[in-house]
């Protein structure tokens, strides 16, 4: 390839940044150690000095240590790939200037300079959407017009310039096709620098409102739910704190799986997890739940379908379950205002029934049941004090005027001494009394409301028969029977979440530290209605991207098979399609497609980004045939591949696959828990396989075959799409591709 004439003076431009930084992480490297140091003597020193200021100097040294170790961190982090682009821009009426893009932002000490533009800044924007010539671009609403004069792009690896390109868009570009050819193990930490201009758009879409993108197998939905946190967090991180954000994965293996590239784009703290363990974790809820493959395992290796398990599946994720628990919560706040009655002391009347139940009921029914009569209590005590201090010091005034009466009204000594006695004494047992009873007033009141258990509440739902009737008024006896039964047995499943989370919602709260105020949900197509209204409604916030794949949905027996309802759940959001695939190659996605155009859905076909590769794979192969599997896994390797995964329909044929191929070569038996080994063949069940990606991909179904079923389909569909370069389908699947 022909050297760049700019090549020379972009290695010294290269040259000059490395020393930079280099400089820069031996200063903090001082900083880090000096702060250290400053933090031991000021431990030491707690016994000799006074301890409010050697606290003021710990605390003080701490945050330095803290400000040093984050920047060597973050010096480490960039410096073998300080940026991978540079634009010519000039502003309009200024002055016009080279500015490199990375992965963060550097400037000189001295003159303030920009030595390296972080790609998250407005500016930035340019380089992915701006063609050259005139443009504008948003900064906080204000739009800035200027001149993009060149847009260049540099491949640099363990901190040597490789190679330059100049271009016009960043789509369908050098880079792009060479990242793509890349490794499926190092794409994803690599992707900033090839971020395309309908990624680009979204990931910088209002960070106020919603928004809801419906993506094809390929099209970068994990790339863009990852770099929209790290544009949310750069942008509004003053107002978000990180430990506020939250990222809902499908599962372990997926937050595994994206470990690394987090980090890399400067996002630390935030929230990972699952839909189950936040539910778990947010309600302190014990729950032994249910492996939530199993049905549909299940499902899928069924010859009939169980309609009676669909119904309930169905029911559980539906919105007209939550409204059975609105009905449900409803009755259970009646029940608790019948319990509302007036309240004395002594024969006083203190506080009005009426008046705190139509707290409870009214002024106070925006707040969880139990967070109303914390509140309430609160008052009670307040009234029942101030009405106790003004019985008492009635009641003092009326015994001291009796007293006073006695005292000078009654001229017989014998009948005024007996009479001012047993005046004494009435008031002198009374008053205490009052007194003693003012005190427990509140408590002894408020013991007759009983703290919820949700779980108990729940299950009571579910085994009561007359509960249900006078709930379900919609169902037929049929269904309820049907509903009654499945429940005599006490199961947990994940369908089950949605109304535990929101009945912890409503009669308790969720504690603060568990309200997320901004959510990312990925594979959001295997949520289902009530899962995210119950989000919505327990954080109290519509701040979600929801990034998903219909064609992927392979719980759809449970969860969304449109985005119609979640567009009403969120009327703020913005709805974006992201069609175009940057995974696979032509020719795999083409056979994708294939299976794409099969589905219930009425979805477009996928469009490949322009890259070839070799055919797909077809071998007639009744049963597994180890050797000739080693045989087509060493051809892989030898082309230079490196992640190969053997994607079959099951978890039981995973099993079998994996005993059968141990003595034939290396292989790892990939469950939702694994950690992912390098260097074997990766035997991984259909629907563990969604959202992960591999350099090639072997898809087997020998005992547990793909049906021409909606469920099989998709997961057809998953195990085809997750391959970057090679597909070799060692079973017969001619009727799901014609």
């Amino acid at each position: 390839m022909q050297k760049h004439p700019d090549f020379e003076l972009e290695l010294q431009r290269l040259d000059y940044t490395k020393k930079y930084m280099q400089q820069l992480l031996e200063e903090s490297q001082r900083d880090v150690k000096s702060s250290q140091e400053k933090i031991r003597h000021s431990m030491a020193d707690l016994d000799y000095l006074d301890s409010s200021l050697s606290y003021i100097n710990i605390l003080t040294n701490t945050r330095f240590f803290e400000m040093a170790r984050s920047q060597k961190e973050g010096l480490e982090a960039i410096r073998q790939k300080p940026y991978f682009a540079r634009i010519h821009f000039q502003k309009e009426e200024e002055a016009d200037e080279l500015l490199y893009i990375g992965k963060t932002s550097l400037f000189h000490r001295e003159t303030q300079e920009p030595i390296i533009v972080d790609w998250r800044s407005p500016v930035a924007n340019v380089y992915y959407d701006g063609r050259l010539g005139d443009l504008s671009y948003q900064v906080r609403e204000e739009e800035f017009k200027g001149h993009l004069f060149s847009k260049r792009q540099f491949q640099i690896e363990e901190g040597e310039l490789l190679g330059i390109r100049d271009v016009d868009l960043t789509t369908n570009d050098e880079l792009l096709q060479e990242a793509l050819s890349g490794k499926a193990d190092v794409r994803l930490t690599e992707i900033v620098s090839t971020i395309q201009a309908e990624q680009n758009t979204i990931i910088r879409a209002n960070l106020k409102q919603p928004i809801i993108v419906q993506g094809a197998a390929g099209s970068g939905k994990t790339t863009i739910a990852l770099h929209r946190i790290s544009y949310f967090l750069y942008t509004m991180g003053e107002h978000f704190p990180a430990e506020k954000l939250m990222i809902l994965a499908p599962s372990k293996l997926f937050m595994d799986y994206i470990a690394d590239v987090l980090p890399e784009l400067g996002v630390g703290r935030i929230c990972q997890t699952t839909y189950a363990e936040h539910v778990l974790n947010a309600t302190g809820l014990k729950l032994k739940l249910t492996d939530s493959n199993a049905k549909l395992e299940m499902l899928v290796g069924a010859d009939i379908v169980n309609e009676d398990v669909l119904f309930i599946a169905r029911m559980k994720g539906s919105l007209d379950y939550r409204e059975i628990m609105q009905r449900y919560v409803h009755k259970l706040e009646q029940d608790t205002a019948a319990l509302f009655e007036d309240i004395y002391i002594e024969k006083y009347r203190v506080v009005k029934g009426s008046k705190l139940k139509k707290l409870f009921l009214e002024e106070f029914s925006y707040m969880p049941v139990e967070k109303r009569l914390e509140r309430i209590k609160i008052i009670l005590q307040s009234e029942v004090k101030r009405k106790r201090t003004k019985i008492m010091t009635t009641l003092t005034a009326k015994y001291d005027e009796v007293l006073d009466k006695a005292l000078y009204g009654i001229r017989d000594d014998e009948k005024r001494k007996a009479k001012l006695t047993r005046i004494l004494d009435e008031r002198d047992e009374r008053l205490p009394a009052i007194e003693k009873e003012g005190k427990k007033t509140t408590a002894t009141y408020m013991r007759r409301f009983k703290k919820f258990n949700v779980k108990k509440l729940y299950r009571d739902w579910l085994t009561d028969g007359q509960l249900q009737k006078e709930l379900t008024y919609q169902w037929t006896e049929q269904e309820r029977s049907t509903f009654f039964a499945a429940h005599v047995k006490e199961v947990w499943e994940v369908e089950d979440l949605a109304a535990l989370y929101y009945l912890y919602t409503k009669l308790k709260g969720i504690a603060n530290e568990w309200k997320m105020r901004v959510v990312f949900i990925d594979e959001v197509q295997d949520y289902s209605e009530f899962q995210l209204a119950a989000l919505q409604d327990g954080l109290e916030t519509d701040m979600f991207t929801m990034v998903g794949d219909l064609a992927q949905g392979i719980h759809s027996y449970r969860a969304l098979t449109s985005w119609e309802p979640i567009k009403a759940l969120f009327p703020r959001a913005t709805y974006t399609t992201l069609q175009k695939s940057y995974r696979t190659t032509i020719e795999i996605m083409n056979l994708a497609n294939q299976v794409l155009a099969q589905m219930d859905e009425d979805l477009p076909l996928v469009e490949p980004v322009v890259r070839h590769g070799i055919d797909p794979g077809h071998y007639d192969m009744p049963a597994l045939d180890c050797r000739k599997v080693k045989g087509i896994y060493d051809g892989i390797i030898a082309r230079g591949h490196r992640s190969v995964a053997l994607i079959c329909k099951t978890e039981a044929e995973a099993n079998k696959l994996y005993a059968d191929l141990s003595n034939e070569l290396a292989v790892q038996l990939v469950g939702e828990q694994s950690d992912i080994t390098e260097h074997c063949l990766l035997i991984v069940p259909s629907y563990l396989a969604k959202g992960l990606e591999f350099d090639a991909v072997l898809v087997a179904a020998f005992d547990e075959p793909f049906r021409d079923h909606p469920i099989d389909r998709k997961l057809l569909y998953v195990a085809m799409t997750r391959p970057m370069h090679e597909l070799h389908i060692l079973s017969n699947l001619d009727g799901m591709l014609v």
